[in-house]
């Protein structure tokens, strides 16, 4: 739904945005109301509140609650199919082995960091958290601790690099705003992106991991299971045959051991290193694909309507990329050791079902930003934000933090922030070094803060199994030290271009 005309000014928006987070944290956290009520419940308030047309309100709940599943639900879905059929043949635990052979146990947040600054150059962030969310799970199973100390250098690599690089849609939309060049922008903003997620996310989550501590999740797989989809048992913690110890998890979610071997069923052998790197690689391949044809496409070196194109831009469209993976991943290793496909079918029915809360919360977060901005309140900010007498770079930083807090969507931040200050980096001819420097520093602006409506906060939060306090004192802080440690190195980028 396009913004409304406001009806209200600048200074009451911000307040009704305001007291709309507090009531939400209020209902979430005090009346302890479930996230996915209290969102809603407030979203409507909140419409009524900021002067959407009564008649309109549907509209707007709608329109941000759908475009929202319409993102995430497929994503999630058939992410979370790939990893329990990873977790239950072994696979995960297969991969987290070899990686952490490779880079030693003291150097797993940081090996499980780099594989997502690697999957997270041409995948969403949404995307690559659930498809590398099994092997994190699997680390941190088997070398206990919080799950902080794995989840955040992974999840803050996928957000450093969509925020930053291109061929994200929020850096390439503020390039193409400011008229700056996609090459040298993802020259630059590469290693800034690796710099402020080393600074920002790695060595913040060594010291809020060893702080505060987060249960291993156990929703969204659950109990390790057998071979015919049995779960371990309460008393003995056998699972299908396997002796305790070498099963995953208990039922209460406890590591059954140090280092459980894979899950798989009796007499068989997990799969090759090769098998599911191989499997992990599908989807990567496929949206790179997809973002190469579809970077030429744009430039006119390939005809975009020639069949060819169309059917590789399709195969590398990220849902599609994840059910071709699914299938995959069913064909090669749901029917191994004797599992048949209805058990593997079962098997997949039984990890859908922890995750309805999660795809519901999320898209009721997404509402909540998405009756934000159906407000008008970016359109207010923008037109009250245009002449702030700050030195450009900062400008870009501020106004991309206050509507990145204000409506909660980095990639609306990002757009609409490069297209405020277009007019001004047009007159002042600044280089092509110094326009990635301000794509650098709004997209700064757009990381950090991230709070309740911002659909990516509810995600971590549910993948995670972190209630709404626990999430703002460490994935909004996270959020935070990355955005500014991204913009200390815009100033750098400045001064040298």
């Amino acid at each position: 739904m396009d913004p409304i005309t406001p009806v209200h000014g600048t200074t009451t928006l911000l307040l009704i945005a305001a007291a709309a987070v507090a009531l939400l944290l209020l209902l979430i956290i005090r009346v302890r109301l479930h996230a996915f009520v209290a969102l809603v419940l407030v979203s409507v308030v909140t419409a009524v509140a900021a002067g959407i047309p009564t008649s309109d309100v549907p509209t707007a709940l709608l329109s941000g609650f759908g475009s929202t599943l319409g993102s995430v639900a497929l994503l999630v879905g058939f992410g979370v199919m790939l990893g329990r059929l990873l977790e239950v043949t072994g696979g995960a635990q297969v991969l987290a082995d070899t990686l952490i052979s490779r880079f030693g146990e003291r150097r797993a947040p940081l090996a499980l960091g780099v594989a997502a600054l690697l999957f997270g150059f041409p995948i969403f962030f949404d995307a690559g958290l659930v498809v590398l969310l099994p092997i994190i799970i699997t680390v941190a199973r088997r070398f206990g601790g919080s799950v902080l100390l794995y989840a955040l250098p992974a999840a803050g690599a996928f957000a450093a690099m969509h925020a930053l690089v291109p061929p994200h849609p929020g850096p390439v939309a503020a390039a193409d705003f400011l008229g700056g060049d996609i090459g040298t922008i993802l020259l630059i903003n590469l290693p800034v992106a690796v710099v402020a997620w080393y600074v920002g996310v790695y060595l913040f989550s060594r010291l809020i991991g060893r702080r505060v501590h987060v249960d291993v999740p156990g929703l969204l797989f659950g109990p390790a299971a057998g071979a015919d989809g049995s779960t371990p048992d309460a008393r003995t913690g056998r699972v299908g045959g396997v002796e305790p110890g070498t099963a995953a998890v208990l039922t209460d979610g406890r590591a059954a051991a140090t280092a459980p071997a894979p899950v798989v069923s009796p007499g068989g052998a997990a799969p090759s290193f090769g098998l599911v790197l191989g499997l992990l690689l599908l989807p990567l391949v496929l949206i790179a694909g997809n973002t190469v044809i579809s970077t030429l496409a744009s430039a006119g070196t390939v005809d975009a309507e020639a069949t060819w194109v169309t059917s590789l831009q399709l195969l590398g469209n990220t849902p599609i990329a994840l059910l071709i993976t699914l299938l995959a991943a069913i064909g090669l290793l749901g029917t191994r050791d004797g599992r048949t496909l209805e058990d593997t079918t079962k098997l997949l029915d039984q990890s859908l079902a922890p995750i309805c809360s999660i795809i519901l919360i999320t898209g009721a977060g997404g509402m909540f930003g998405g009756v934000l901005r159906a407000s008008g309140i970016g359109e207010s900010l923008t037109s009250s934000l245009s002449d702030l007498g700050l030195p450009i770079l900062l400008q870009a930083f501020v106004i991309a933090t206050i509507l990145r807090v204000a409506q909660g969507s980095a990639t609306v931040a990002l757009t609409t922030t490069a297209g405020l200050i277009a007019a001004q980096v047009a007159a002042g001819g600044y280089g092509d070094v110094q326009i990635a420097a301000l794509v650098i520093a709004i997209a700064a602006g757009a990381t950090v803060l991230s709070h309740v409506n911002d659909s990516g906060f509810w995600l971590v939060s549910r993948f995670f199994e972190m209630d709404e306090a626990t999430t703002l004192k460490t994935w909004t802080v996270m959020e935070t030290t990355l955005g500014l440690s991204a913009f200390a190195l815009s100033v750098l980028v400045w001064v040298a271009g």
